[in-house]
């Protein structure tokens, strides 16, 4: 069985907790990545979306210059290991509702992100049945 660390994509764009929403934008906007993990030195703290940065700031009015990312990050975060297995790792994802989780070894340090796109490239049909959890969602 395939384990999460082959397939998932390790470049792995990060903030830091302290870092302001405009930058955490920007970030995201180079990287074309909406979600990015926050961390404290290799440690996650949270994760943060395009999502958070458009329905807790600006559609209330927060500066996106003086916030920082971790009054809006979201540090519920949905978690598996790089040597778990694939499906194991696609089966959360559907539990869950999400449509990626971010890969850690066993300290918490984030090894990567193993999200949906990952899961099509070796079966469609697991791809599929996360999405189709996930968009039960919204």
């Amino acid at each position: 069985a395939m384990k999460v660390q082959e397939l998932m994509s390790s470049e792995v764009e990060s903030v830091t907790p302290r870092a302001s929403l405009r930058h955490a934008a920007h970030k995201m906007r180079e990287t074309g990545f909406g979600v990015l993990p926050v961390l404290d030195d290799g440690r996650l703290l949270g994760i943060i979306t395009d999502r958070d940065i458009s329905c807790n700031a600006i559609a209330i009015g927060r500066d996106l210059n003086s916030t920082d990312v971790q009054t809006v990050m979201t540090t519920d975060v949905a978690t598996c290991f790089s040597d778990q297995e694939v499906d194991d790792a696609a089966r959360q994802m559907s539990e869950l509702h999400i449509r990626r989780l971010a890969v850690v070894d066993h300290d918490n340090c984030v090894t990567g992100i193993l999200s949906v796109d990952d899961l099509a490239r070796v079966s469609g049909e697991l791809a599929g049945s996360v999405l189709e959890a996930a968009t039960l969602e919204h």
